[in-house]
């Protein structure tokens, strides 16, 4: 920590390294700073405090934030910074090693970020044994009105092999209904037009409290003022059928699903520990497909991982190959510390890790383009965002398609029924004209 007395002085800047639940939490920190007197400054600006909120997904995810500090300490050397978020709870002595950072704070410390900072003279890393905190704190994330994070579960139980997310974030632990119905009220009366509901496995929401995620997503009906709602990701095993019926019939949850699959060979999601085989995740895809047929579904999936062979490889792109997805969210697989994939054999080669995401990469291309051209023609319902770029804003439909529209600020943080026409140059997005426009 750099020998100074700036802790008194008010400016202080965030950046976000990560998850969406980083996000909801960074800006529930920003909230606490400034009611305690701090003026929020953009991160690019000269800050006397600066909080790098980070991730440890990946190697480069650690990297990034080693070179988010030095930046930090670049503008401003006599600043304090702090880190938190997974790489601060999982390496917080080498991180407090590093030139000009004042203050580590552990992944369930960060409700108590302004008590830290004014305390940090005496106290350089504030942490907890993760694994033991039960500890629970909602969050929600502000400044884009348009689309909110509201935090209502935390950490993970299943110990998945290539994972260190329950020792970077404890194990699973939630509010309860009527506190995750509170902040969403919140996040309402601040502007939000549509909430994101986001945890580390929140289909696990409510367990310690005898609740359940249903129960949630029914309450959350009756919110006034949020028009929309998006469940963030669910394991498939803890998506039920009473969870896609209630979405199918729902006018507020959005037609949009995000269930990882992360292999499409049962050898490796053995190997992985995972709590289903594909048989199960093709069964709740053709459920929701057969109550929601325009629904979108996004897939997360890791190659690469130790043990996954070419064969094994291949039975994964086959299975994704005949799956009515969406879009793919591929990971690279990247060894984390005292995982127990470490111990899985053969070790798969860099250069084929990126041959495969390139693979599957592909493939995710080929079926997002087919079902945005499946809708062309048709009317949706888009929540226009307020960016502008090159004179088109952009929004997303109901069932997450990117839509451009010409340029009308007043627009913005507002839902316009358009009709769909051409993809984008692109093919990122499909050109909206709005019917009956305000």
């Amino acid at each position: 920590m750099t020998d100074n007395d700036n802790f008194g002085r008010h400016r202080c800047a965030f950046h976000t390294l990560g998850c969406k639940l980083n996000f909801s939490e960074t800006s529930d920190m920003s909230r606490r700073m400034v009611a305690a007197g701090y003026e929020r400054v953009d991160f690019d600006d000269v800050a006397d405090v600066y909080v790098i909120n980070t991730c440890s997904v990946t190697e480069e995810a650690n990297k990034k934030c080693r070179q988010t500090i030095n930046k930090c300490h670049r503008l401003n050397p006599n600043a304090t910074v702090v880190v938190t978020g997974c790489y601060a709870q999982l390496q917080a002595e080498k991180i407090a090693q590093i030139e000009g950072v004042g203050l580590v704070l552990g992944a369930n410390q960060k409700d108590r970020i302004v008590e830290c900072i004014e305390n940090c003279r005496a106290e350089r890393i504030v942490s907890s044994d993760i694994l033991r905190d039960k500890r629970f704190f909602g969050a929600y994330s502000s400044g884009d009105r348009t689309r909110t994070f509201l935090k209502v579960q935390d950490g993970c139980n299943y110990f998945c092999t290539y994972c260190t997310i329950p020792m970077a974030r404890g194990l699973s632990r939630s509010a309860n209904v009527a506190q995750s119905i509170e902040l969403a009220k919140h996040a309402a009366a601040d502007g939000a037009k549509e909430i994101v509901l986001t945890g580390v496995n929140i289909g696990d929401f409510g367990r310690e409290h005898g609740e359940s995620f249903l129960q949630l997503i029914e309450a959350l009906e009756d919110v006034e003022g949020i028009e929309r709602y998006r469940i963030s990701s669910i394991e498939p095993n803890l998506l039920t059928d009473d969870i896609i019926r209630h979405v199918a019939a729902s006018k507020k949850f959005m037609p949009h699903f995000h269930v990882p699959l992360q292999s499409g060979s049962d050898t490796m999601l053995r190997l992985m520990h995972r709590r289903y085989d594909t048989q199960l995740y093709a069964d709740k895809v053709r459920t929701i497909k057969s109550l929601i047929p325009h629904a979108f579904i996004g897939v997360d999936v890791i190659v690469g991982v130790n043990g996954e062979t070419d064969t094994l490889f291949r039975e994964t792109y086959d299975f994704l190959s005949r799956t009515d997805f969406t879009q793919l969210h591929v990971f690279t697989y990247s060894e984390r510390p005292n995982t127990a994939a470490l111990k899985i054999k053969p070790v798969v080669p860099l250069n084929v890790r990126h041959e495969r995401n390139a693979l599957l990469h592909e493939l995710s291309e080929q079926h997002r383009i087919e079902f945005y051209r499946q809708h062309i023609g048709s009317e949706a319902d888009v929540l226009i965002e307020s960016s502008v770029k090159d004179g088109q804003m952009t929004g997303f439909s109901a069932n997450y398609i990117r839509v451009e529209i010409d340029e009308r600020p007043e627009l913005a943080n507002t839902i316009q029924h358009v009709r769909l026409g051409n993809l984008s140059l692109d093919k990122l997005s499909l050109s909206g004209k709005l019917i009956d426009p305000a």
